[in-house]
Formats: C-alpha cells, sequence, structure tokens
C-alpha cells in the first residue's frame, strides 16, 4: 500500500485499507482523531482489539501487574477502553514469561520496563518533533503538517526501527564489555568513577534576552557539542539538563581531559556563552543508567562555585590524577624530578595536567571541601 499526499492510506487503485477504514469507524465510535487512530494503526502494525482486562487475561497476568508494567512504560490508564492490541498482549506475555523463569524478578521487570518506557518516550518526542520542524513547506499547497505526518512516518519507521535496534545491540554490548572488565560484582552497583557537571554560565539571564527559537538552537548546540566530546574521548554521557550535562568515566585522565577540552571548545566559539565543570572521584550508586550518591553531589557543588571557563576537581580526583601520574603533585615535586631525571641522563616525566589548591570551603551538605583548580600543563 502506499499513502496519497492527504494521508488518507488510499493505494494507486483508490482502494483503501481495511485496517484503515476501521480505524474510521473506532473514531466515529469514540469520538477521537481519524488520522491519529490511523496514525497509530500505521506505527502499531495492529487493531485495537482488547479492553485492558482481556489484555491480562490473555497474557496470563493479573491485572494488577498488567497494570504496574503499563504504568512503568509511561502510559496512563485506560479504564476499560478497547485500546490494546495483540502486540499489547505479546510484551505482557514475554515480561511475566521471564519472571516465571526466575530470570527477572517482578521488581526487576518494572524497572525494565520504566528504563525502556521512559529512555524511548524521549526518543520517540525527539523524532516527531525534529522531523516536523524539518518540513519549512507542505508537498502540497494546502496541507496542514498534521496530514503531512502519516506519509513520513510510513517512510521512516522500518528504517528508524532497525537502526534503534543496531543502536541498542552496541550500546548493550559497550555495556556488558565494562561489566566483565569490572573487578567484583559489587563494584557494577557501588563503583568508583570519575563525575562531571559542565554548565553554562548566565544561563538563566540569557533565557530572558534571546527568542525560544534561538535558546532551543544554542542549548541543541551545547548538548551536541557535550555528547560528542564525551563519546570521542571514552566517557559516557549520563543525562543533559538543557544549560548542564552530566557524563562520568571510569578513569580521571579521560574525565579530565573531557571536561578542559569542552571548556577550551565552547571558549573558541563566539555564540556559546562561558563553561564551568565540577568533577569529584569516588564510590557513585548506578540505577536506570543514571547515577547517585555523595561523589555526584560534590562534583554538582563544585560546579556552582567553579570559576568561568575553568574546572574545579575535589581532592579524591587530585590524589587519583597523582596516583595515576597524570598530574605532579606540586610544581615544585614537578622541578626535582625533572632535575633528578637530567642529572641521571634520562627523559623527565611528562604530566598532561595540572593542579593549584585553591581556598578550602563549606559547601552545603558536604562540609569543608579542598577544591583543586585542574589545568593542562606545557610539557
Amino acid at each position: 500500500m502506499t499513502v496519497d499526499d492527504t494521508g488518507s492510506g488510499a493505494d494507486a487503485d483508490g482502494r483503501v485499507d481495511p485496517l484503515l477504514e476501521q480505524g474510521d469507524d473506532q473514531a466515529a465510535d469514540t469520538g477521537e482523531d481519524p488520522l491519529a487512530l490511523r496514525l497509530e494503526q500505521l506505527i502499531l502494525g495492529a487493531e485495537r482489539r482488547y479492553t485492558p482486562f482481556q489484555a491480562a487475561r490473555s497474557a496470563g497476568v493479573s491485572m494488577e501487574l498488567a497494570s504496574r508494567f503499563w504504568r512503568a512504560m509511561g502510559f496512563a490508564d485506560i479504564g476499560q477502553a478497547k485500546a490494546l492490541t495483540e502486540a499489547d498482549v505479546l510484551a505482557l506475555r514475554r515480561l511475566a514469561g521471564l519472571v516465571e523463569a526466575g530470570l527477572l524478578s517482578e521488581a526487576m521487570a518494572v524497572q525494565v520496563a520504566r528504563s525502556t518506557g521512559q529512555t524511548t518516550a524521549r526518543l520517540a518526542e525527539w523524532q516527531m518533533d525534529s522531523f516536523l520542524e524539518g518540513l519549512t513547506e507542505p508537498p502540497e499547497p494546502g496541507m496542514t503538517r498534521t496530514e503531512v505526518t502519516y506519509p513520513i512516518v510510513e517512510l521512516l519507521l522500518p528504517e528508524l526501527e532497525e537502526f534503534l535496534v543496531y543502536v541498542w545491540r552496541r550500546q548493550l554490548a559497550a555495556s556488558a564489555g565494562r561489566v566483565v572488565q569490572s573487578a567484583d560484582d559489587e563494584e557494577m552497583v557501588d563503583r568508583r568513577l570519575a563525575v562531571g557537571f559542565a554548565d553554562l554560565v548566565g544561563f538563566t539571564r540569557l533565557t530572558r534576552r534571546m527568542e525560544e527559537e534561538e535558546l532551543g538552537e544554542l542549548v541543541e548546540a551545547f548538548e551536541t557539542t557535550a555528547a560528542d566530546l564525551v563519546a570521542a574521548r571514552g566517557g559516557r554521557l549520563i543525562k543533559t539538563l538543557g544549560d548542564e550535562v552530566l557524563y562520568a568515566a571510569d578513569d580521571a585522565g579521560i574525565a579530565a581531559d573531557i571536561a578542559l577540552r569542552l571548556v577550551e571548545t565552547l571558549a573558541n566559539d563566539e555564540t556559546m556563552p562561558e563553561l564551568r565543570v565540577g568533577m569529584a572521584f569516588g564510590t557513585v550508586t548506578t540505577r536506570m543508567g543514571d547515577v547517585f550518591g555523595t561523589t555526584v553531589n560534590l562534583a554538582s557543588r563544585l560546579t556552582s562555585i567553579a570559576p568561568r571557563d575553568s574546572v574545579l576537581v575535589d581532592s579524591a580526583f587530585a590524589e587519583e590524577l597523582i596516583r595515576s601520574g597524570e598530574a605532579p603533585a606540586s610544581e615544585a615535586e614537578a622541578a626535582e624530578a625533572a632535575a633528578a631525571a637530567e642529572k641521571e641522563g634520562e627523559e623527565p616525566p611528562t604530566y598532561r595536567f595540572g593542579l593549584q589548591p585553591m581556598w578550602q570551603r563549606p559547601v552545603r551538605g558536604l562540609g569543608v571541601v579542598e577544591p583543586w583548580l585542574l589545568a593542562r600543563r606545557d610539557g
């Protein structure tokens, strides 16, 4: 079947897909928008057949568990409307089967539903917004953006589905590799990581001065730049918060290099505000792709007190750089090591980073901390 320019679902001979005719009948019965129902049927590839109770019974699960899964995926209660498809029943049956087989606990199955729902909800919203924003003019005069949506989705759906599975498998392979390389099982829950926050300076003031479209473009540019740099240097982007990004790395040297590259890159872009970065190293609790704990809180606090276009790290981060030979304990120590090497006719040690201790200061909720100013070190 092909879709005509009006999104009617008619083929080249003018025949209408029976599934879409049924969508029109459902729209008449429920008062819903016919095009919205057609889009739903196109994307799901199935018609509405079940009420929630019927879907739970067909999947062999309790209504309570079915509701927990449904809400965890991010969907509102739908009462007893006939709004679910065979795919919904199959998804319930699969999750319940993993629980019955002992591969997942019931609580873990709910977490799987929640993490998948939260991640894909944001992805789906972004994709639809981006695709429709790219339409400066409709294919035919008088067509609305809503009418254009159907043929776009029909063309993109199979390709995006394949790409989504590919990226997910790639990410799963990378995560599995980190599991294998971890020292022990406890490390996978409470791990020692370098955590960094990068924050745009004066963003609140910008929101009052810039048009919404300009502000959106600035945030998009910042998030893209940060995501590319973090990934390219071996870190992991945890999340973006508009004017702030949170990232993590297993190695303090990698995290330090990312932070300085972010500052350097934005400093060379006249369209971007100044940046400040705070980093901490220590035990971090990971859950559903996010990170929590005192180390994360400390990195956030350091970001708030960091000077413009600079990077502050905590004492544990500084100690880790010194221990790994990435930075000298002091410039005096570096000079002594260089002199000793020269005397022995050896190459002097090289350090990528320099550390300058700052004044100790109280940090709300964390007591007194000693921040260090991080910089690149020539030679």
